[in-house]
């Protein structure tokens, strides 16, 4: 190939990898805030399966409490109700709709972490819950985590509640690992499995949907800080979700929502942190 060809080919991949970049560059830096204020829309990660938190009902929409704060944040950073899109989102894809852009914030129960930190940012806590165990009515031998030796556990991917009772609790016990936690609920019913683990504000939701046949122990041995998900190092997005939030809590918003949604609660107002 001729010097001149191959300065014509370098100047073009050049300039193809500029633009490239500067495409992505503008997708990917901009802020949650930034991209209400253009679309005047936003994609919302939300549960599915979760009585009282998030919960598709039969007909498409979605409710529950983690809902009702999504829409009043969407609304402060000038969004509609009518113009958000809440995409179903399990614990193990949370990180990765975050980082792929499919979605422009996460309300799905989502417990603030190290780890999680390190991949996403958050903003609030919005609501504090602790982590329990949902079993039968009928079931004596289980009283807390320390009993669970030998038993059958059930958590779901993503989650690190069923681990961290093995770590601690009972290095005998059984996990079990489903995609959702309805899906381990079934199992608890049916006899296939003795409990199901995850934080107490999920698991009264559940057994409000079975009375008399499920009961959490009402003996929380954790406390999980529920954050709103969002785009790493997005700063500018935090500062307005935070504000949104105390909005919400000082307003009286937030107290109505906890009652209207989860009415078997003793979750205290959070002090809302700034990360």
């Amino acid at each position: 190939m001729s010097k001149r060809l191959i300065s014509v080919a370098l100047t073009t991949a050049i300039v193809a990898l500029s633009v490239s970049a500067c495409g992505n560059g503008d997708d990917t830096g901009s802020s949650v805030v930034d991209r209400a204020a253009k679309d005047k829309k936003l994609v919302i990660g939300v549960k599915a399966d979760q009585p009282g938190l998030g919960l598709r009902t039969p007909d498409g929409s979605f409710s529950g409490f983690d809902i009702d704060v999504a829409k009043y944040v969407a609304k402060e950073l000038g969004v509609d109700q009518k113009d958000i899109t809440f995409k179903e989102a399990v614990s193990a894809n949370r990180e990765a709709f975050l980082q792929q852009g499919q979605v422009d914030m996460v309300v799905a129960t989502y417990s603030i972490n190290d780890a999680r930190k390190q991949k996403v940012s958050f903003a609030g806590p919005y609501l504090v819950a602790g982590q329990d165990l949902l079993v039968r009515e009928d079931n004596k031998a289980i009283k807390g985590p320390k009993s669970l030796n030998g038993k059958k556990l059930c958590s779901v991917a993503g989650s690190t509640s069923a681990q961290l009772i093995k770590d601690k609790y009972a290095k005998d016990v059984q996990l079990q690992e489903e995609r959702t936690y309805s899906a381990c609920v079934d199992r608890v019913l049916t006899g296939q499995l003795d409990a199901v683990t995850t934080d107490n504000s999920i698991l009264y939701g559940y057994a409000a949907q079975h009375p008399g046949k499920l009961k959490v122990l009402n003996s929380p041995f954790s406390e999980e800080k529920y954050g709103i998900g969002l785009k790493k190092d997005d700063k500018k997005g935090r500062d307005a979700v935070n504000d949104a939030l105390a909005k919400m809590v000082s307003d009286g918003s937030w107290a109505i929502a906890l009652k209207s949604n989860l009415s078997e609660s003793g979750f205290r107002v959070p002090r809302l942190e700034r990360y």
